[in-house]
Formats: structure tokens, sequence, C-alpha cells
């Protein structure tokens, strides 16, 4: 039997190329252990690497595993719409054809085309609510402002962990040089209105003793609408910025339907196609 599996690597949030997140897809991932995807995903170093199965639910158009170089993840947005796309371009054909259905940690996410991009209805949060003042003060600490700079605070755990803050503005957003962080912070700063996106957005994790940056970020998206959609600081549609701290540009597509479901899109496009050896 071949252990030679199709591989794409997919940057996702953007339609130019290099200029967004990238994720690793293997696909027929099926007969490969825990221990095997954790060290190939150990070995891409980048945020996130998933493999593709055959789905355990009669509702699913597919399984994806999620990993980061460190864990396994229930859920994650970039690796989603990257996974899906990668699935549609080797073939798979959705048994509804308005919806594609991926099963993965968190459940079953449903998926759909739009004229951005594909798009997931952002699931339900797993914590949420104010953050305790102690833990704003520690955000705040190492984002390296001080504790007034922080506008609002909200845990927007939808599976990565999040804490979201909310800063006066999108320049407040981008002056951040933060120190070491340990837990995962999601920021956002509006822009003026009438500019071409509604926020910056940042997210930083801890990592090997360092914080990292996350380049754009589907899942703290998603868990930052529901909050500001619902609390009145914006208005679905809008677009989030994200990765102009690092040369990408990753533009988030956020929408709402009238029963209130939460869809986070963007670009999607093939990077790397090839095989590896597993």
């Amino acid at each position: 039997m071949s252990t030679w599996r199709p591989f794409r690597q997919v940057d996702v949030f953007t339609t130019e190329p290099y200029r967004g997140n990238p994720v690793a897809v293997v696909h027929d991932a099926d007969g490969l252990s825990t221990e095997q995807m954790a060290r190939f995903a150990n070995w891409t170093n980048l945020s996130e690497t998933t493999f593709l199965l055959a789905p355990e639910s009669s509702d699913a158009d597919y399984r994806v595993r999620i990993f980061t170089p460190g864990s396994e993840l229930p859920f994650a947005g970039h690796p989603t719409l990257g996974s899906c796309h990668a699935w549609l371009e080797a073939g798979g054909t959705p048994r509804q054809a308005d919806v594609i259905v991926q099963e993965c940690g968190a459940g079953l996410i449903r998926i759909r085309r739009t004229a951005d991009g594909l798009a997931f209805a952002a699931p339900p949060l797993i914590r949420s609510g104010a953050v305790d003042e102690a833990t704003v003060a520690r955000v705040a600490k190492s984002l390296g402002i001080d504790r007034d700079e922080v506008q609002d605070a909200q845990w927007a755990d939808n599976g990565p962990g999040w804490v979201a803050v909310l800063l006066a503005d999108a320049q407040a957003v981008l002056d951040l040089r933060p120190g070491i962080a340990d837990m995962d912070i999601g920021v956002a700063g509006p822009y003026p209105p009438g500019s071409p996106a509604a926020f910056e957005v940042r997210a930083f994790f801890p990592k090997d003793g360092a914080t990292v940056e996350d380049p754009v970020t589907g899942s703290l998206n998603a868990s930052l609408a529901g909050w500001l959609l619902s609390s009145g600081r914006a208005r679905a549609p809008y677009v989030a910025s994200q990765g102009t701290a690092l040369g990408r540009a990753g533009r988030v597509r956020v929408s709402q339907d009238d029963d209130g479901t939460i869809w986070v899109g963007g670009g999607t496009i093939t990077c790397v196609r090839g095989a590896v050896d597993l």
C-alpha cells in the first residue's frame, strides 16, 4: 500500500497568493494515527495542518482533524475554509447543492459558497461573557499597553480559547508591540466610517515561551463578530482586515442571516499541490 497522500497548501482569506494565512491539507488521511498527524503538523510548523477523512456522521460530507504544531484543535476557521477548498478542488461533491457539511471535533460545521468565496457558519461559543479585572490587566500588560487603553473585553472562545479585546481604533491595534502572552488574545479596533474595512484585527498566542501573531484568524473573527454585532458596535455585512502588521492583506467577510446565523468567509487559493509520504 502506498504511503504517499495527495497534499495541498491553501492560502485563506485572500484572492492574491501568499497574502493570507496558509493551511496544509493532507487528503485521504484515513489510516493515519494521531501520532503521525501530530508529527507531520509539527514538521510543517504552520499555524494549522489538517487531515481529510471519511465522515463518521451520515450528515457530513467529509471529516477533518485540525492540528497546530503542538496540539489538536476541535475547530479553527481558516483551516475549515482551506480544507473545504481542497476537498472541493480534489473533486468532492457535497450531498446538498447549496451547503457543504464538515465534521470536526466541534461537531458539524456548515460551509457555503458566496460571491466572495467560501464562508462557514460560526459555531456556538464554549465560553463568553465579561472578563474579570485581573485578567484584563494581565492582557493589557501582555499587549504592552495601559489598562485604560482597553475599551472592553469579552471571552470569545469557540474552540481555541480566545479572550477578545477592543481598543479605541484601528491604529491603536496596528501600533501594538506585545510582550510575552500567556493566553490566546484577539484584538480589534474600528476604522473610520466609510473605510474599506470596518475593523483591524490582530491575534496573538503563546508558543515556546514567545508570543506569536497569527496572520488571519477565522475562529477569532467568528467569535468577535458575535460580540461586535450583538453589542451594536458593528453592522453586518462588514469586512475585517487582518495581517497588515505582518505584511499580509487578509480580508475576512462577515455576514448575518435573518435568523441570526453569522457567516465568516473570504477567498481561498491553492499555492502548493503535490503529495506527501506519511
